[in-house]
């Protein structure tokens, strides 16, 4: 009996030792966390997509709390988000204007010419590395095989007769689709924006008929339409200034290969 007492006495020193060891260590190598980075957390929705540059949502919460990201950071959260983490911060939320993904290009499998029949894996950025960067006539053209739709966390992007399409609706402009294009075709764009370039080829007239209906030929007429001084050419294809461009649809209408939305 008195063998088990000692044990006892023994187990509990040793018990209450551990505990008094356990509180100086937890007080001596502590964190301190920020409360404005646990409230900042809270209101962001979780997705952890890498939209807005930092690993995560846990990331961006520690930059918004130290003041090293901007409260409207969240693509995924929006205006409301951004305007409940400013309150939270003490400041203005700042303008948020909503974006989408775009894809540049119209060559559809009946618009574009092919070269060969491709068989292999269903992959762009392992197709951009096959002579002749797949079996579509336009290398610079969507190529179909779906590295957007993969790397979309919202079931946002699908390719629709060869070419990727966005669903305005469901895009949070997280930007993954856009890094995972090989040929950069996808590019964030204002949700309000009407009028888009559907072509990225930067071949000449001739070139770009003989391979593709729907490109962009680089006859500048759209750019002469355009009052706001917002399309130009770039290295023969139409670009849209989106902070200039008024959508009155006149670079569209005036367009001969209706690339122009």
């Amino acid at each position: 009996m008195t063998g088990l007492l000692l044990a006892a006495v023994i187990i509990g020193a040793i018990g209450i030792i551990i505990g008094v060891l356990l509180g100086i260590a937890s007080e001596a190598f502590k964190v301190e966390v920020d409360e404005k980075e646990i409230l900042v957390r809270a209101e962001l929705p979780g997705n952890n997509c890498g939209g807005c540059g930092f690993p995560g949502c846990d990331g961006l919460a520690a930059a918004i709390a130290a003041g090293t990201a901007p409260v409207n950071g969240c693509p995924v959260g929006g205006a409301p988000v951004a305007d409940k983490i400013a309150a939270i911060m003490g400041v203005e939320s700042g303008s948020a204007e909503k974006k989408v993904a775009f894809v540049k290009c119209k060559g559809t499998c009946d618009k574009t010419r092919v070269k060969y029949n491709y068989y292999g894996i269903d992959d762009c950025s392992k197709v951009a590395v096959v002579p002749g960067a797949g079996e579509k006539a336009c290398i610079y053209g969507c190529m179909g095989y779906g590295s957007c739709v993969k790397a979309c966390q919202f079931d946002a992007i699908h390719v629709v007769d060869g070419v990727a399409v966005v669903d305005k609706e469901k895009c949070v402009a997280c930007g993954k689709c856009v890094a995972a294009c090989p040929n950069h075709l996808i590019e964030l764009v204002p949700y309000k924006a009407e009028h888009l370039v559907q072509c990225s080829s930067h071949d000449k007239g001739k070139d770009v008929k003989a391979k593709c209906d729907s490109g962009c030929i680089g006859c500048t007429l759209c750019t002469k339409q355009c009052e706001a001084d917002a399309i130009h050419m770039d290295n023969n294809v139409a670009v849209i200034d989106y902070s200039k461009c008024t959508n009155c649809g006149k670079c569209a209408a005036k367009c001969p290969a209706k690339v122009i939305l």
